[in-house]
């Protein structure tokens, strides 16, 4: 797949829990390599951080899911990470062969325990069963030429 399309400032990642397990895949490339992470990628140009979620849950990791409330977002000099409660639609954890080697799901509490589990992808665990609702969506329209808006607030 061609990266021309892609925006490398605007990432999204997804926390889906399932019967007490969050799918977690194995990471195989840079910093990240051998360690299971939250799936998740860059945003396309024209597309909403939402449709990247879902488009690279399915392309990692075969499962559907749908982008919730939001529950945490990493900001730097460079680039914004957006991370969603995702809901678990439809489909069998599968790897990519790619940029990952397995996807798995894992017990919640074994999860924020692993050493390969990174502590980025722990606080967005907790921070995704955490009894709050974090940023949630709420219908907004604007009135400017940069339609469509997405809004998330308490």
């Amino acid at each position: 797949m061609g990266h021309e399309n892609t925006n490398w400032g605007q990432s999204v990642a997804g926390v889906v829990i399932r019967e007490n397990k969050v799918l977690l895949a194995r990471h195989t490339y840079g910093g990240g390599s051998g360690k299971l992470i939250i799936p998740g990628g860059y945003v396309d140009f024209g597309e909403s951080p939402q449709d990247a979620l879902k488009r690279e849950f399915m392309e990692e990791t075969g499962v559907e899911v749908e982008a919730k409330n939001i529950v945490g977002i990493r900001f730097n000099m460079h680039d914004w990470y957006v991370v969603f409660r995702g809901e678990y639609i439809s489909g069998e954890a599968r790897s990519d062969n790619d940029e990952n080697s397995e996807v798995l799901w894992v017990d919640v509490e074994e999860a924020l325990t692993r050493e390969d589990v990174p502590e980025l992808t722990k606080k967005m665990i907790e921070s995704a069963v955490a009894d709050n609702e974090g940023l949630v969506y709420k219908d907004y329209v604007a009135n400017t030429k940069h339609a469509p808006y997405s809004l998330y607030c308490i």
